[in-house]
């Protein structure tokens, strides 16, 4: 098929973008591009690409912007329930800490979660799945952690497995055991993490090794904060991970510094994400690094909080900054990657061209898949979306609607 007459054709071309490159667009105005297998086979000027094509299936784009689809790279999307309640808590002047020190928080959804069938864990994320996909996000990244036992996690990975199975999203899976101290280690947080590292990373290898034979294993992640983990048993468990394989991410200074964003760089995380309270010291030495620096502008914003990820300083310092929704049931229950760049484009800072661009290519590269996702070139997946919009700008400028037409994964127009 050879889609046409775009009026910006932006294909991200040219790899992930660090610091001030970031917003390199690739633009071609009434540009084409033409799939062929479920890849790009080529990109250029409409008149070119119709001359040097002239046997193709033909689409129009009529004046419309397209561009790659977004990949979201940090989302909680499997669980069971809400926590509406806890929205009104917050309202009332209750903070995170106090919800969840009362029995709220990831806690309550855990104990909804561990209860619910693994039909209705698939049924609930895949109404969410399709609303991502409708906002147009081809990729996204799937955390576990609201089962917190060996089992209870496992069955939260064949979920995001099942799901990924069926599509049309595609799902990259991540291993977040240590999302909180479950219940039953209370009194004890450091006995989880040592069975984090004895058994259930070890069992998680070789489960994934079974039921999904040849596919790279998931991420290992954690929640380094003061209440959920702290630095030292961040570590541990990365450490292992990384011993057995696993790709690492950490969640980090979301709430306070206690020295994530460093641990990510030292230990050559794929991303550190949050990154709301992290020091200069530690931007720099992140900006230094391979790891992507993933800001969650909802999670702020869910909590009414006024200090959002320093994205600029990270861009000042030359670092790779990505944007993801961080989807999940008590903080940020949003879908939409659109939204996401309104919500950047006015707390982060960020242009349009560069939020595009954390969204799409260096999204790509905060879930290690910059080879083959986020951008439009020969020999990447197509994996395409249409704006009814004349011009990238409306991202970011408009917000509250979705700009997203149609959607297109590997190749397949599935929107």
């Amino acid at each position: 098929m050879l889609i046409h007459s775009a009026s910006q054709l932006l294909t991200l071309a040219g790899g992930p973008q660090r610091g001030h490159e970031l917003g390199r667009l690739g633009l071609i105005e009434d540009g084409a591009v033409l799939v062929r297998g479920g890849l790009i086979e080529a990109v250029g000027p409409s008149a070119v690409l119709r001359a040097a094509y002239p046997n193709e299936d033909l689409w129009d784009a009529g004046g419309r912007v397209v561009m790659p689809g977004f990949v979201d790279p940090h989302t909680h999307l499997v669980w069971a329930g809400d926590r509406a309640q806890e929205f009104e808590w917050r309202t009332q002047g209750k903070t995170y800490t106090e919800i969840a020190a009362a029995g709220g928080g990831i806690l309550a959804t855990v104990r909804a979660t561990r209860e619910a069938p693994l039909e209705t864990l698939i049924e609930q994320a895949r109404q969410r799945a399709w609303t991502m996909l409708r906002h147009g996000t081809t990729t996204a990244e799937a955390k576990t952690g609201y089962g917190l036992t060996p089992e209870s996690e496992l069955r939260l990975l064949e979920a995001i497995l099942q799901l990924n199975q069926e599509g049309p999203l595609e799902l990259v899976p991540t291993y977040l055991a240590a999302h909180d101290v479950p219940p039953e280690f209370r009194s004890d947080p450091q006995a989880y993490v040592d069975q984090l590292c004895t058994e259930m990373l070890p069992a998680v290898r070789q489960w994934w090794q079974t039921h999904a034979p040849g596919r790279p294993l998931p991420f290992v992640d954690v929640f380094c904060e003061r209440i959920a983990f702290d630095l030292a048993q961040s570590r541990q468990i990365l450490v292992r991970a990384r011993e057995l394989g696993f790709g690492l991410k950490i969640h980090a200074d979301e709430f306070e510094s206690l020295g994530g964003a460093r641990l990510a760089v030292e230990l050559g995380a794929t991303s550190a994400d949050h990154l709301v309270k992290t020091p200069p010291e530690d931007i720099r030495a992140l900006a230094a690094s391979e790891t992507v620096a993933v800001a969650l502008p909802c999670t702020p914003f869910g909590l009414a909080q006024p200090e959002y990820t320093p994205a600029r300083a990270i861009l000042d310092a030359g670092g790779l900054l990505a944007l993801a929704t961080d989807l999940n049931p008590g903080t940020a229950w949003c879908e939409s990657m659109p939204f996401v760049i309104a919500l950047a484009c006015r707390y982060l800072k960020l242009t349009p061209a560069e939020a595009i661009a954390a969204a799409t290519i260096n999204a790509a590269a905060a879930i290690g898949a910059a080879d083959r996702l986020g951008s439009l070139e020969p020999g990447k997946q197509a994996d395409l979306i249409v704006l009814d919009v004349p011009d990238y700008r409306h991202l970011g400028y408009r917000f509250g609607t979705n700009p997203v037409l149609r959607v297109m994964k590997r190749g397949r127009w599935v929107v």
